[in-house]
């Protein structure tokens, strides 16, 4: 009766498998391979079916860019308009469409101020020379924008100022520091000091008058100024 009890008892607790056992076929059955291992086995196989996973695996990842740039918005990669000069242009010179481009550039390298439009631009004075490529923007133009930012007060406007001395136009630039004056009974007359430049217009072909002037200045000296030089000469001196 003992032998026969140990020889069943042995039979139930050998080396044979355990049916719920942490390694039996049921556990292994529900845990399923690794991926690692099952990867480990396909680089095993024969070279055509290693070359079938790295075709597989390099259509899935095509696929994944497609869809990235699928997804990405299409105005960075185009980039944003921006308005620049066809060519090289002088300063005081009126823009037309023939002086003009619309160019496209990334959006971050965009000067603020930029025009986007070239109807924004044209029949506007051009304040300083500007190099074939170069944005145009707003303080670029003879305007308020740029009234403002040379007298350094939103209630700023630009004076047409016509001088009596031709060749002083040669020496002033868009931003250079003047005083206008004009001859008085008792001597010279300062109309308006520690004024700024805007640009100085083409003489016109063949004309005696002199040289064209804007200058940015407080709109309460504007008046004055501009009645001024309708009735008399004036100059400007440089600072």
């Amino acid at each position: 009766m003992g032998d026969g009890s140990g020889s069943g008892f042995a039979s139930h607790t050998g080396e044979g498998p355990r049916a719920g056992g942490r390694d039996g076929p049921g556990a292994r059955a529900l845990r399923g391979p690794s991926i690692l291992h099952e990867l480990s086995e396909v680089l095993r196989r024969p070279g055509w079916r290693r070359v079938a996973l790295a075709r597989r695996v390099t259509a899935g990842l095509l696929v994944v860019v497609a869809l990235v740039l699928a997804l990405a918005p299409a105005g960075d990669a185009a980039g944003v308009p921006v308005l620049v000069a066809a060519r090289d242009l002088e300063s005081g010179a009126t823009l037309t469409a023939a002086d003009l481009l619309l160019a496209r550039w990334p959006a971050d390298l965009v000067p603020a101020g930029t025009l986007a439009e070239p109807a924004a631009a044209d029949g506007r004075v051009l304040a300083g020379a500007a190099r074939a490529g170069e944005p145009v923007t707003d303080v670029r133009l003879a305007g308020p924008e740029l009234a403002a930012r040379l007298a350094g007060s939103p209630d700023a406007a630009a004076v047409p100022v016509r001088l009596a001395e031709p060749d002083v136009a040669g020496l002033l630039r868009s931003g250079s520091r003047v005083d206008v004056v004009t001859a008085g009974e008792d001597g010279g007359v300062v109309l308006a000091a520690d004024v700024a430049i805007v640009t100085v217009l083409p003489a016109a072909a063949g004309g005696s008058a002199g040289p064209l002037v804007l200058v940015a200045m407080p709109r309460s000296l504007a008046t004055h100024v501009a009645a001024a030089s309708l009735a008399d000469q004036v100059a400007v001196t440089l600072r």
